[in-house]
């Protein structure tokens, strides 16, 4: 076999129906048996000249006549894998998913590989699974069913080969992974130390704008005090020539004090001199 074929499946085979299995015939050979022998049989003819889906046709009559031939399922789920040209798709997370036919030739070699009592079957089964595992990239699946394999055969050398490639990606997938994580957790270091420089730097920006904001504010209100103190200035100290109301009355009040001593001193000897008349005229007589 083909080992560098592992990664299109193509190492999948049919098992060609041994001839010892239905050597000895009898005349009264049930009817099941016998029509599950020749479906195997006209199967493995179609297998061997590539047409799979005829070949599944004849491998599903000889389950119909015995649904527990481990032959027949291991050879059906072969003929399946056959006609399963579509790449599976990735699904959200990074899974890949199955079709539905490669979904149940999985389930037919599970079957072959935990309960056929034929070692060499069995471990062909989990041979088989081991290169469904790789071909989706399931690392570990595949090492798992490698082991299991030659654990049923350790003569299964594919087996071996294919478990030595499958633990070279299951490092390498690791090695990736820890350098992933390495410069994730980098790129985070790296981003917190930015983000904290940045806020230092606005910090101490906004602590400028607002020391700056502090000190034109008391500009702004020495200067608002300043021209309060010289508009009070400028009333309490009137320039030369320009008299305040309240000047101007405390002169008026000043002159008008003056003229009404003045008109008392005048009618004081007004009212004198009347009476100095008034005397000498009394005199005369």
């Amino acid at each position: 076999m083909n080992k560098l074929l592992i990664k299109s499946l193509l190492a999948l085979c049919c098992v060609l129906m041994p001839a010892t299995v239905y050597a000895q015939k009898t005349s009264n050979e049930p009817a099941t048996v016998k029509k599950e022998r020749n479906a195997i049989k006209s199967g493995n003819k179609l297998y061997k000249a590539k047409k799979y889906a005829e070949a599944e046709v004849q491998y599903r009559k000889a389950l119909e006549a015995n649904p527990n031939s481990e032959i027949a399922q291991f050879n059906l789920a072969s003929s399946l894998l056959k006609q399963d040209h579509v790449q599976p798709q990735p699904q959200q997370g990074g899974e890949q998913q199955m079709s539905a036919t490669m979904q149940e030739a999985t389930g037919l070699l599970q079957q072959v590989a935990q309960a056929s009592r034929n070692k060499r079957l069995a471990s062909k089964a989990s041979y088989d699974l081991g290169n469904i595992a790789y071909h989706q990239q399931n690392w570990e699946e595949a090492i798992s069913n490698y082991k299991q394999a030659l654990r049923k055969n350790p003569d299964n050398n594919d087996a071996r080969y294919n478990l030595r490639l499958a633990q070279l990606k299951k490092q390498q997938q690791d090695k990736n992974k820890d350098k992933n994580n390495q410069n994730k957790n980098q790129n985070k270091d790296q981003n917190k130390d930015k983000n904290k420089d940045q806020n230092k730097d606005q910090n101490k920006d906004q602590d400028k704008k607002d020391k700056d904001k502090q000190n034109q504010d008391k500009q702004n209100q020495d200067k608002q005090n300043q021209n309060k103190q010289n508009q009070d200035k400028q009333q309490q100290q009137p320039q030369k020539g320009d008299l305040s109301k309240q000047n101007m009355d405390r002169i008026l009040q000043t002159m008008q004090d003056k003229e009404r001593e003045t008109q008392q001193k005048m009618n004081a000897r007004k009212a004198q001199m009347q009476r100095s008349e008034r005397a000498r005229t009394r005199n005369k007589w």
